[in-house]
């Protein structure tokens, strides 16, 4: 089992940035791949990125070049750099974790393919 609790987000005005964390706890096993997902209310659920054991991180590839994601596996915590955020970055954003090592990639994988899902942290980009 895993357990992850998002933190971070908030209110901010367009092109601004904030840093989401996701704390991480339960089996280091179960959370060698993590990813970053968001979604709008009545919208299908979005990959923003993912982050291998290694640290080898993959974008949508409307989020490259704005956001970062990291990881520090001292910490068991991942992070998510969002910086010249717009108002389409509104969301709730949700940390995710697999046990995969290998084939962890935004390209390879689906919001399906991840067994454990934090609660959430809403983010929210005024005009």
């Amino acid at each position: 089992q895993v357990q992850l609790v998002e933190s971070g987000g908030g209110s901010v005005q367009a092109g601004g940035s904030l840093r989401l964390s996701c704390l991480a706890s339960g089996s280091p096993d179960g959370r060698r791949c993590m990813g970053w997902f968001r979604q709008v209310p009545g919208k299908e659920r979005e990959a923003v990125a993912i982050i291998n054991l290694a640290g080898s991180p993959s974008y949508t590839d409307s989020m490259k070049g704005r956001f970062a994601i990291s990881r520090d596996n001292t910490k068991a915590t991942v992070y998510l750099q969002m910086n010249s955020l717009k108002p389409e970055d509104t969301a709730m954003y949700y940390c995710a974790a697999d046990s995969r090592l290998f084939r962890c990639n935004i390209v390879l994988m689906r919001d399906g393919d991840f067994g454990y899902w934090g609660q959430g942290t809403q983010v929210t980009v005024s005009p």
